[in-house]
């Protein structure tokens, strides 16, 4: 943990406020930096501090985010050789030490609104708005936590950074055990939920984002400290608040697929808990996931450089597809919205050229002039988190993108997650339910991919809800965690998943797809090797050790009378 980014982080909270946005998510005016004293004055401006929340804090995350949460869990490659492909992460990579700091830095943002929503409000703020802020910032802290203790495991509780600051002891905070983060987290959002509205402004958090966000933690901690099988009260806590969300919302799964991850579906009904970029002068405000997952030159007005980050072979098996052949199996709706393959098609990329053709024409007098250039060693590209040159954007009502900007959402938590975490609760310890319920959930998600091809599923076990978790959110920064929440409970099953997999390339894909020559086709098998229960768990930053020696000590109980739970 950063501890000098706390001191940092909380100074500025404390002494300016720390509400400047550069551009509203919600199109409201933009603002520059006030002090608390003088801004909290009105229901607007209480509205507007939150706002920072849903983008700047977690702008250093959005790395790790991919590489944690789809390389690490065999959906993607950056490169080959390195420690989230392979498994054999060392305290001194970068990625780690940018994202352990920014989830701290959420933290801290979010205790800092909580707390001065209180202290610093004007006699003309509203108690609604009061309670809805407070209600945000206390969504936004549950899932940070939730991360981090996915992460790293057991991690120091700081409900007050101020108390620290004050008392000087962020160089020797201790790690609190996994049950208590657990504990903590499951507080915050309860108590998240008696202070948010059931309907508020459009892409922010209400009642159902905390109850969809508690349901998907009931189903995690219902593993921990079980062996092989999981705790009955917490499954069925899980399935009542996922059930909850799903009767009561008023939500509905997006009829297509494929654009609840274009600009058009920023603020997508499916979304429960979303980060909203924008793209302004304000550094860290922006979606940067193009810039390292899109192809070399694949915008006019974002720089990229993902021509060597690509979906992997057993991604592409789980989808039912391979690179080895030239027609595509377009049964399932979200491969292509998931990953570029031979053959495809996009009206929504490249539009002022009648669409992008992913047809590996990288000649000079070819299709594209030679300003793209084929190299996936899968023969496929990533499609989610990019929106594409700035005709695309401006063709969804988008005017600007810039060197390393998109205001392109990322989706933490969408509704089909609820229907397939309600599914999986209700299976619980079984081998296999026949629940209506748990079937009408998952039907529900499959028939959305799947449309004509679709025929409802009459029993479930957990293999087919993991596979099609898996599908269903590729490429969304979470599979590793699916991976993290069975280990808990069966770490021989996770492991054999991961050994199982093909993260290697091909060879001779260029001559195959350009000239149908299939001689050179071969297969550079890679899979993970030595893969211990350790490997589960991710190392602290060296930084965070240097800073903190105490976080190498054996995790300690967390005293929650001190800040007024039982």
């Amino acid at each position: 943990m950063k501890i000098d980014s706390f001191k940092r982080f909380i100074i500025a909270i404390l002494v300016l406020g720390a509400v400047s946005s550069c551009e509203d998510f919600l199109e409201r005016p933009a603002e520059d930096t006030y002090t608390i004293d003088s801004f909290y004055q009105n229901d607007e401006q209480l509205y507007q501090s939150v706002n920072t929340i849903y983008n700047s804090p977690w702008y250093d995350f959005q790395r790790g985010f991919m590489k944690i949460g789809d390389v690490m869990a065999g959906n993607l490659v950056f490169d080959i050789g390195d420690g989230y492909t392979n498994l054999v992460l060392n305290n001194s990579d970068a990625d780690i030490a940018n994202a352990s700091a920014s989830l701290w830095s959420v933290n801290a943002y979010c205790n800092g609104v909580i707390q001065n929503v209180d202290l610093k409000s004007g006699p003309s703020v509203s108690q609604k708005a009061k309670n809805t802020v407070k209600g945000e910032a206390m969504v936004w802290k549950a899932m940070t936590y939730f991360y981090l203790v996915r992460c790293f495991g057991a991690v120091p509780i700081i409900h007050d950074n101020a108390a620290i600051i004050a008392d000087n002891s962020s160089a020797t905070l201790k790690r609190n055990k996994v049950e208590d983060v657990y504990k903590y987290i499951t507080l915050i959002l309860h108590d998240a939920i008696e202070l948010l509205p059931e309907e508020n402004m459009q892409g922010r958090i209400d009642k159902y984002s905390a109850y969809g966000l508690l349901a998907k933690v009931y189903l995690t901690k219902s593993g921990y400290g079980m062996s092989g099988s999981r705790n009955e009260a917490e499954l069925a806590e899980a399935a009542k608040y996922a059930k909850l969300v799903i009767d009561n919302s008023g939500r509905v799964l997006h009829p297509e697929y494929d654009e609840i991850f274009q600009l058009k579906g920023n603020f997508s009904e499916e979304s429960l808990i979303a980060w909203h970029w924008t793209v302004g002068a304000q550094w860290t405000s922006q979606n940067s996931l193009q810039s390292d997952l899109s192809m070399t030159n694949f915008s006019d007005a974002v720089q990229s450089w993902g021509n060597w980050v690509y979906p992997t072979i057993d991604l592409q098996s789980a989808f039912e597809e391979s690179a080895t052949t030239l027609s595509r199996n377009y049964r399932d709706s979200r491969r292509k919205a998931t990953m570029m393959m031979v053959g495809d098609t996009y009206d929504y990329f490249w539009t002022e050229m009648g669409g992008f053709a992913y047809n590996w024409d990288s000649a000079t007098d070819g299709m594209y002039g030679g300003a793209i250039s084929f190299a996936s060693g899968t023969g496929s590209n990533v499609a989610k988190h990019i929106v594409g040159r700035l005709a695309d954007a401006q063709a969804q009502g988008y005017e600007t993108l810039d060197r390393m900007h998109t205001p392109l959402s990322t989706h933490i938590l969408r509704l089909s997650d609820v229907y397939l975490v309600y599914a999986e609760a209700v299976l619980g310890n079984s081998a296999s339910t026949t629940d209506a319920s748990a079937l009408a959930a998952f039907n529900a998600v499959r028939a959305r991919a799947l449309k004509g091809n679709h025929e409802d599923e009459t029993s479930l076990d957990f293999a087919m809800i993991d596979h099609e978790r898996r599908i269903e959110f590729a490429m969304e920064g979470d599979r590793w965690y699916d991976l993290v929440r069975l280990h808990y409970y069966n770490p021989e099953a996770a492991k054999a998943q991961i050994l199982s997999q093909e993260r290697g390339t091909w060879e001779g894909l260029e001559d195959f797809y350009t000239k149908e020559d299939d001689s050179n086709l071969n297969i550079t098998s890679h899979t993970v090797t030595g893969l211990s229960d350790d490997d589960f768990t991710i190392p602290f930053p060296e930084v965070d050790l240097s800073l903190n020696p105490g976080l190498m000590d054996e995790p300690v109980d967390f005293d929650f009378g001190s800040i007024g739970y039982n």
